[in-house]
């Protein structure tokens, strides 16, 4: 599974030390186009509001404000504590509970036991496997995870080369720059996902030219960028790709339960079709949980070593984790384990049968922005697909817009003046798309995503009716000048 690793990554598990390792130089980064638009936001804000222009967020993909409204975790977690308190038949006052004492102590890396229990209870229950709590690895969010599994395959110093889609999440791009050898190969998606011949032949051409490839890293359901979730025919064909040529499947999961498709059309994540195959990267951050950062990292697989031994990846990445970050917030993760139970009538704490419900709660914001920017698209723009295209998500925040440029004398080019024109001249914040590109991509391709615009619907600054009314207006807004954009009057 996913080759064979040089001898050096046996010290690193065994002996958790390597010698010799001298920190390569960083290379030089462009900022990403998501970081340029915050540093200049406030800028071009004060602009457009100079010219009486109301500010539209459809560029954030932020978790929205009364999804993540604290109080009433904050009420509930504290009547877990206390339901734990009262379990412990403590009558004296000034002996302190055994919970707080453990929330506030020193842990090991894998965390409290019983939140590790409770959520492979509860994860597995919604997909149907039996999760090992001692092969949930804690992270910093889904983020966390990316960092350690990277940091894991880069340890040994020999080249290594990640395949991932084109676009992709810049926040893994941002990370691998951070490896002086380490380097992507992307893969064109289509409607259904990645392009299996082409990340077949990806991996090939990695290997020729001297790279080790260990994971393809992907965000399946409610793809950022993308904007649509992948096939279950199309996940079937890329598992079986990974296979043959032995490799790990990266999933990063961060929208699995912000998911707008019927329960019977929902596909399978990577994790639930082949855990020996798949490090699967958990985060509690979209259903509600973002501040406290808690994520985990499963896999079942193991990985082959020198001299044929085989490792099992869990221990692999609990050694790399535990030098980078020894202790994770005990009290985060026992906050996470309360979210995991219900309270009943008698106000004793029940474990959760399932996190749908817990996400259902949170859907009702996302669904309903959802469907005002696709309304209103239809509505606006429905009459112009000569010249528009729009993916219609099925999960996660984004929908990726297309201007056609069909027979256009001038095509519109989504770069950075025209982002801050639709700022100054519109108030409207959006995100361009080429940015998204791994610089592979760009190469073969220096038109990729230069007519393109990832579009959030998933953030506002307002609750309620107000939030409905301030999304209905943002997307008029942004109709009537993509319209203008292309001379339509």
């Amino acid at each position: 599974m996913a080759g064979i690793l040089p001898a050096v990554f046996i010290v690193l598990v065994y002996e958790v030390f390597v010698t010799n390792l001298v920190a390569p130089k960083v290379q030089q980064q462009a900022l990403s186009v998501t970081r340029k638009m915050s540093a200049s936001l406030p800028g071009l804000r004060e602009i457009a509001a100079q010219r009486g222009l109301k500010v539209h967020h459809l560029g954030a993909g932020y978790p929205h404000p009364e999804v993540t409204d604290p109080r009433g975790f904050l009420e509930h977690q504290q009547a877990y504590f206390d339901y734990l308190a009262e379990g412990e038949g403590l009558n004296d006052p000034t002996v302190l509970p055994e919970y707080l004492r453990e929330a506030y102590s020193y842990t090991d890396t894998l965390g409290p036991v019983s939140a590790r229990q409770t959520f492979a209870n509860v994860y597995g229950k919604d997909w149907n496997l039996t999760l090992d709590p001692e092969k949930l690895i804690p992270t910093v969010g889904a983020s966390g995870g990316i960092n350690l599994i990277c940091s894991m395959f880069e340890h040994p110093g020999q080249p290594v080369a990640y395949i991932t889609d084109a676009p992709t999440y810049a926040g893994f791009t941002a990370r691998v720059a951070l490896c002086q050898h380490a380097t992507i190969f992307s893969v064109e998606m289509d409607g259904e996902g990645a392009i299996p011949e082409v990340m077949r032949a990806q991996i090939r051409a990695a290997r020729e030219q001297g790279y080790f490839v260990p994971f393809y890293y992907t965000v399946p359901d409610g793809h950022n960028p993308g904007g649509f979730s992948f096939t279950q025919a199309r996940r079937e064909a890329i598992l079986q790709v990974a296979r043959e040529e032995g490799i790990l499947i990266l999933e990063d999961a961060p929208y699995l339960y912000i998911n707008f498709a019927k329960p019977e059309d929902r596909a399978k994540p990577f994790f639930s079709m082949a855990p020996d195959q798949t490090v699967h990267l958990f985060t509690g951050s979209k259903i509600g949980f973002p501040g406290p950062r808690v994520g985990f990292l499963y896999s079942e697989a193991e990985l082959e070593i020198a001299d044929g031994k085989k490792v099992p990846l869990s221990d692999l990445a609990l050694v790399e984790s535990s030098s980078e970050l020894l202790f994770h917030s005990p009290g985060a993760l026992r906050g996470f384990e309360a979210l995991l139970h219900d309270q009943d009538d008698t106000g004793s704490f029940v474990e959760r049968q399932s996190i749908w419900p817990l996400a259902e709660e949170k859907l009702v914001v996302y669904r309903e922005n959802r469907q005002i920017l696709l309304e209103v698209f239809e509505r606006e723009l429905g009459d112009h697909k000569d010249q528009f295209s729009w993916t219609i998500p099925e999960g996660g925040f984004f929908t990726v817009f297309t201007f056609l440029n069909t027979g256009a004398a001038e095509p519109v080019r989504t770069d950075d003046a025209m982002i801050e024109r639709m700022v100054m001249d519109h108030g409207l914040v959006v995100i361009p798309m080429y940015d998204f590109y791994p610089l592979d991509a760009r190469k073969r391709d220096p038109g990729a995503g230069m007519n393109q615009l990832r579009l959030s619907f998933c953030f506002s600054e307002s609750s309620g009716q107000q939030r409905r009314d301030d999304m209905r207006e943002a997307v008029e807004a942004f109709c009537q000048a993509v319209k203008l954009l292309v001379g339509i009057d």
